[in-house]
């Protein structure tokens, strides 16, 4: 979730206004309402400040990331021999260019 949605949806929940807010952490209302604007992006400290203000705790998490590739072909690949996965990627390279060469006759650039 965003800061700013954060920020907003814990002020809500505790029955706060902007204004209300502002005084809770010695600040103005215009200022909370940067806090709330659509990507605003605080500060850490100044988002546990807001949040704590509205009696409520940031908690951070750390997860592994997942891959934004399929690891598992990967995989695959890493169990072929160094000659299996040259053989692989000359036949890789060879169904490429007849594509390449198909899509070059099919646009008229060869006779």
């Amino acid at each position: 979730m965003s800061p700013d949605r954060l920020i907003r949806d814990a002020r809500r929940d505790a029955g706060l206004t902007q204004a209300q807010l502002a005084a809770r952490l010695g600040t103005t209302q215009s200022a909370i309402a940067r806090l709330e604007a659509t990507g605003a992006n605080p500060r850490v400290n100044t988002l546990m400040r807001a949040l704590e203000a509205c009696d409520r705790e940031i908690l951070l998490e750390a997860r592994p990331r997942r891959s934004s590739i399929d690891e598992t072909l990967v995989a695959g690949r890493l169990r072929l021999t160094p000659e299996q996965r040259i053989k692989s990627f000359e036949h890789a390279y060879a169904e490429t260019r007849q594509i390449a060469l198909a899509g070059r006759r099919s646009r008229g650039e060869l006779v």
